[in-house]
């Protein structure tokens, strides 16, 4: 059977509506005031709720297929790009690869860094995340197609995706929960306090994590720029095996809502 290319078309991005779904009523009119001694000060607007509903998705590929499909969806930011692949190529653990050097031995990942816009890659389970290097450019079509291939090339050759000295690397999960809280503890949420902010880790898999911010850090316009340089480095230099970070931030819902 005659392999797609590396990436069917365009990269999809998927748009998060720029209106809030919210209704309002309309209020009735206001009786004439009695006269009276008390004071009627206008009070503080309720704190408005901005809500999206959910995309419900449906699988991503046809079942059962033997083609080595690959799916593009570049961040808003533009400076990222998720590879969702139909095939597993790490199981229930992640990586994250910060150069070419620390890509030895690993063929999907050396195979990454030999084109020349790529800074970082992520590889989760059956995703990988590229960071490239010139943040100006916003068109992932010309990449997305490079990294495509590159993936395609690399399972198609059967080499080992990642290297054994690093799966066997990783500690166990309790180690890692131990770490991370230990570091938000001691580190990040005493640097965050001083906002109000506070960081909770929700959850460790494998070697993911996952967090959610609270406090001044929710709907804080800077919370995702504080996520990435910050905590992330903060993280990855107390446990340098962890993986992917996931936020799960409802960023909407703070008092100064922003759209990642």
């Amino acid at each position: 059977m005659k392999e797609k290319d590396s990436v069917s078309g365009p990269a999809e991005v998927e748009n998060t509506p720029s209106e809030p779904n919210a209704t309002s009523a309309s209020q009735p009119a206001a009786p004439e005031p009695a006269t009276t001694n008390e004071n009627f000060s206008d009070a503080p607007p309720a704190p408005r709720t901005v809500l999206h509903a959910p995309v419900l998705k449906e699988n991503l590929f046809p079942e059962s297929s033997e083609e080595i499909l690959i799916k593009a969806q570049p961040s808003a930011t533009g400076d990222q790009c998720l590879f969702t692949v139909n095939r597993v190529l790490m199981n229930n653990c992640s990586w994250y690869f910060d150069s070419f050097e620390s890509a030895a031995e690993s063929a999907l990942a050396e195979a990454l860094f030999s084109l020349d816009d790529v800074e970082t890659v992520l590889v989760c389970e059956s995703t990988v995340t590229v960071t490239r290097k010139d943040k100006t450019l916003v068109d992932w079509a010309p990449l997305a197609k490079e990294v495509g291939a590159a993936i395609r090339g690399v399972l198609k050759e059967g080499n080992v995706l990642i290297a054994e000295k690093i799966i066997s690397s990783i500690p166990s999960e309790e180690t890692i929960r131990e770490g991370i809280q230990k570091v938000i503890d001691e580190e990040v949420n005493p640097g965050v306090a001083g906002h109000g902010g506070q960081i909770n880790l929700l959850d460790v898999k494998g070697n993911s994590v996952t967090i959610q911010m609270g406090g001044g850090c929710q709907g804080c316009s800077a919370a995702d720029l504080t996520l990435k340089q910050g905590i992330h480095t903060s993280f990855r230099k107390a446990v340098p095996q962890v993986g992917a970070i996931f936020d799960e931030t409802d960023h909407t819902a703070g008092l100064n809502p922003y759209f990642s």
